[in-house]
């Protein structure tokens, strides 16, 4: 998911979006961790998601802070 997406996204959304990819990462977690998990790359590329979701979520707060 690339950023721009995200930005077009409302707040509500966005945690939404972030709550879906924290319940995604858990299980990835799991899987791993039974052995069950065929692309490990996929645990990398959902932190990141994560970590965009909340960089955009924090620019949208700081733009509603300055307004």
């Amino acid at each position: 998911m690339k950023a721009s997406e995200l930005r077009q996204l409302t707040v509500q959304e966005l945690h939404q979006k972030l709550r879906e990819l924290r319940e995604s990462l858990f299980n990835l977690k799991i899987q791993h961790s039974a052995g069950q998990l065929q692309n490990t790359a996929q645990l990398k590329k959902t932190r990141r998601d994560i970590a965009r979701v909340l960089t955009v979520l924090r620019e949208k707060q700081r733009e509603t802070e300055v307004a």
